[in-house]
């Protein structure tokens, strides 16, 4: 049997739509829509998820027993996080600007996108190509960024895939190298 690795993005949080993410929980209501994904992702043999409230909730509540791993975690925005977008162009216009069109840009003090893209390809690449099915609860970008990094995209190109909450990027492996087999709700 081939290995399956299940990235879901973890469930909706109560986020501003306007900010910068930070360590927000579950928005109410998620519970019952992850509920009902259990049935249909069937048995996992792993379940990972990324450091992250939401991501540790969402795990927790499709399997119990999870473990942390600090690579799904989402780009690191530094002093952006849980800022809003608006606030940052009145305060620092350039600043944002780099960050929307140059990979390398770090000025948050975070990762910049080049190092995120790197750091998800390299988590890729050293997965344990277990036979099973192993569910990773992440975040939009690190899905994004895993579907990039499998097609061998620049790192700007993740921005133009589209993932939310509880969707999942499906992916095989032949044992020596992964394939989406779906993006999308499961």
């Amino acid at each position: 049997m081939p290995a399956r690795l299940i990235l879901l993005c973890h469930g909706r949080t109560a986020a501003r739509p306007s900010a910068f993410p930070d360590d927000e929980a579950l928005a109410g209501g998620e519970t019952e829509r992850i509920d009902a994904l259990r049935a249909v992702l069937g048995p996992l043999e792993h379940t990972l998820s990324s450091a992250a409230r939401a991501a540790r909730q969402t795990a927790g509540l499709l399997s119990s027993d999870v473990s942390v791993e600090p690579r799904l975690s989402a780009i690191d925005l530094a002093r952006w996080r849980g800022r809003d977008i608006d606030g940052i162009e009145a305060s620092e216009p350039q600043a944002l600007a780099l960050w929307m069109q140059d990979p390398d840009f770090s000025g948050h003090g975070g990762e910049s996108r080049t190092l995120f893209a790197k750091r998800v390809s390299e988590w890729l690449a050293g997965r344990d190509m277990r036979d099973g099915t192993t569910l990773a609860v992440t975040h939009t970008s690190v899905v994004q960024a895993a579907v990039a990094a499998i097609l061998g995209a620049p790192p700007m190109a993740f921005r133009g895939i589209d993932a939310g909450p509880l969707q999942a990027l499906d992916l095989r492996s032949d044992g020596r190298r992964w394939a989406i087999r779906s993006l999308g709700k499961l």
